[in-house]
């Protein structure tokens, strides 16, 4: 008996790992274990800006899967749902590789949150990259002319940009 209550504090202490924790009003802490989550997929380079090489990073997607699951099932995110984006700058020089790229350095993450609790518009966005490139632990979530509106009109589905994720966009 005594195993099978710790078996559940472990399930309840896992799940609860996948949802946003905040240390105040969108004040979102950084999450934690997201690279055993769901990975979304991956891009180099999609960027806001038009100028060429510019923001040229690797940036890797994951999230809870039952989140996933839910988008899949249902075409929307649930409330609770965390993005994560992870970026990494790129590198070329090591051996053996002639050419191409891999993901070098680690930059950090930047997050999407959905709750409604926490913002009016349901979903808010944090950088969790501080003006130093140095790992921030908390995040104030952005206003809403800086990500929200242009998630809200770009975004394929519920504000977000599925449409250069696979495993979201295919509903493999």
């Amino acid at each position: 008996m005594r195993d099978m209550r710790f078996a559940l504090v472990l399930v309840a202490f896992a799940a609860a790992a996948q949802e946003p924790q905040y240390a105040g009003k969108a004040v979102l802490k950084a999450p934690q274990g997201y690279r055993d989550w769901y990975f979304v997929g991956s891009n180099l380079g999609v960027s806001y800006s038009p100028e060429p090489g510019k923001e040229e990073f690797f940036k890797n997607m994951y999230m809870p899967k039952a989140a996933a699951d839910a988008f899949k099932r249902d075409g929307k995110f649930p409330e609770k749902t965390m993005i994560v984006m992870e970026i990494y700058a790129p590198e070329t020089n090591a051996s053996p590789a002639k050419r191409g790229q891999f993901q070098g350095k680690f930059v950090g993450i930047e997050v999407a949150v959905k709750d409604k609790n926490a913002v009016a518009e349901g979903w808010a966005y944090y950088n969790f990259i501080g003006d130093k490139g140095q790992r921030l632990t908390t995040a104030k979530a952005f206003g809403k002319q800086a990500c929200w509106s242009c998630h809200n009109e770009h975004g394929a589905k519920d504000n977000v940009f599925v449409q250069f994720y696979p495993r979201l966009r295919d509903k493999e």
